[in-house]
């Protein structure tokens, strides 16, 4: 029950985040470019991604050691 109401909150607080991101790129890059403004959007979303399931894992892993060591 955790995991999916954690879930949820992840799913409301990304879609917070894209528009956030997309007016923040709209404001550096001119309206009419607007597949460079999405290839732009697309990178910077992917790179946070990858950072959070980085840093996810190795806390994971983190929490593991300990239990071991128990």
């Amino acid at each position: 029950m955790v995991q999916l109401a954690t879930s949820g909150f992840g799913f409301v607080a990304a879609l917070a985040w894209n528009e956030t991101i997309k007016k923040f790129i709209d404001k550096f890059i001119s309206p009419g470019s607007g597949f460079i403004s999405s290839l732009i959007y697309a990178i910077m979303v992917t790179f946070i991604a990858v950072l959070v399931a980085y840093y996810l894992g190795r806390l994971t892993q983190a929490v593991y050691r300990e239990e071991e060591e128990k």
